[in-house]
């Protein structure tokens, strides 16, 4: 099937009233063996929409040329809440502190790549796919992983993307779903014809994925209920959505949901509150939520986006399109800590920005070896190159 005949048998299954969404390819046979136990841990990637501001989120407050550069927005020193004596957090993350304190926080500085794209779509389309900036791959880095070392056939899917279309680093290749809601999934899945009846071939393609979509759907059981108390702003009932899933399947090996806008090119400290309490506020409630299923050891939560701000504000009280960027990864497995060596503030590139540290697909490595327990061939295979781990996980 190519492109038109697809858009038009989606065309035609939304005209229908379906609203079930897979990705092309979805639910093909893997040609590898599955590992079971390799997916007994979860992943769960955040990713922070539009880019948010790194310098302001890991705040380099003893640094002098930090409030140099941001006079107006930087985060006051006596506000900023301490990690260290160098590097503190934006205080509207407070709710990360306690475990910061129990050492399930880490803070993984100076991601980046070489030659990067300031361009959100491109960049979101490097990091999804975890090529170099000047190479353009079809599937998501998390579809390779899974077409490597496939999940259980158990699994009710092997990722799932929450509250959006985009399937980000499952796309193409994996057995990914996209959900609103586990309610909304199970109620439209029994829309779709799981014989797929229809003389048009594509439609006929379209409605054969949406019957194994409903498949999936009859593992899923919307009634089940958590304890745990869900923030009500939209990430919240995001991570809601991806906690039932949790709770209420055989399981899952990657859970993906999203918060933004972060592109705070004016008035970017009022946004970048708002947003931060919201992304502290979810974390909680996913650490929560994994504590009541027994699942905290067994979960970790990755950050991420397309790039970092620039270093210097700008004239309308934001920032600009960066580059490196500092990420966090949470969960009851996880070493604590800061990894990676933090940008120079004094020595940035001819634009301004800052110089990565840490390639952005060490990070991957971390999780494809470390965390699900990949050889370093596999991961190697996954990322079209090596790249050595970080020491994230106990």
């Amino acid at each position: 099937m190519n492109r038109r005949e697809f858009i038009a048998a989606l065309s035609a299954a939304a005209a229908a009233g379906v609203g079930v969404l897979a990705a092309p390819g979805a639910f093909a046979q893997s040609p590898t063996t599955t590992a079971t136990s390799l997916y007994k841990r979860l992943l769960i990637l955040v990713e922070l929409k539009g880019a948010n501001d790194g310098l302001n989120t890991f705040v380099p407050y003893a640094d002098p040329a930090y409030y140099a550069l941001r006079p107006t927005i930087g985060i006051k020193r006596d506000q900023v809440l301490q990690l260290n004596d160098k590097f503190g957090l934006h205080p509207a993350l407070d709710l990360l502190m306690p475990m910061w304190a129990k050492g399930e926080l880490a803070a993984v500085t100076g991601l980046g790549y070489p030659q990067p794209n300031l361009s959100h779509f491109r960049s979101i389309e490097i990091w999804d796919t975890a090529s170099n900036a000047n190479d353009y791959l079809a599937e998501g880095w998390l579809a390779r992983a899974f077409a490597t070392v496939a999940p259980p056939k158990s699994f009710v899917a092997d990722g799932i993307a929450v509250g959006g279309g985009d399937l980000g680093p499952l796309a193409n290749g994996s057995r990914a779903l996209s959900i609103a809601s586990t309610e909304a999934f199970v109620r439209q899945a029994k829309l779709a014809d799981p014989h797929g009846r229809a003389s048009n071939k594509a439609l006929q393609h379209i409605l054969r994925l949406e019957g194994e979509a409903q498949s999936a759907a009859l593992n899923i059981d919307p009634k089940v209920t958590l304890k745990t108390e869900f923030p009500t702003h939209a990430f919240g009932q995001q991570v809601k959505t991806a906690m039932q899933v949790v709770a209420a399947s055989p399981g899952v090996a990657a859970l993906r949901v999203g918060l933004g806008s972060f592109d705070t090119h004016q008035g970017q400290p009022g946004t970048q509150q708002t947003l931060l309490k919201q992304l502290a506020e979810g974390i909680n409630a996913i650490r929560q939520a994994s504590i009541e299923l027994g699942r905290w050891q067994d979960t970790a939560i990755v950050t991420y986006c397309e790039f970092g701000r620039r270093a210097k504000e700008n004239q309308s009280n934001g920032t600009d399109h960066g580059t490196a960027n500092t990420q966090f990864v949470i969960g009851g497995g996880v070493k604590g800590g800061l990894y990676g060596s933090h940008p120079s503030l004094t020595q940035l590139s001819g634009d301004g920005n800052l110089l990565f540290t840490t390639d952005y697909r060490a990070l991957y490595s971390t999780l494809l070896t470390q965390w699900w327990g990949f050889s370093g061939a596999q991961s190697e295979k996954v990322l079209a190159g090596k790249y050595a781990p970080l020491s994230l996980f106990s």
